[in-house]
């Protein structure tokens, strides 16, 4: 029993863990490119859905080549709006921002 709660205890602290840096890293630049990005894909969204938020795909640079990251839901925070994914030019680099949520 006490190995079974111990497991129970790793994996929570764990994915708490996973959630914390999640939320850390979705404000603020997470790569750098010396490629621009190709441009934005026309993405037709879902029907709306209550409580959710859709959030429009985005380019992601894997160091060698870009690839479509295609579009989802998010569960809707109250009294925030979410700020997509973006690519902003920092003089010959690209760097992309995270989506996030802003009050």
């Amino acid at each position: 029993m006490k190995a079974m709660r111990k497991a129970l205890l790793i994996a929570l602290y764990l994915s708490a863990g996973g959630i914390g840096a999640s939320t850390a890293a979705s404000a603020g630049a997470s790569t750098d490119a010396d490629v621009a990005p190709p441009p934005v894909r026309d993405e037709r969204p879902p029907a709306r859905r209550d409580g959710y938020v859709w959030a429009a795909g985005y380019w992601e640079w894997s160091g060698h080549a870009y690839s479509w990251v295609p579009g989802r839901f998010l569960f809707e925070h109250r009294g925030a709006h979410w700020v997509p994914d973006r690519w902003d030019q920092v003089g010959s680099h690209w760097q992309h921002v995270n989506g996030h949520w802003e009050p």
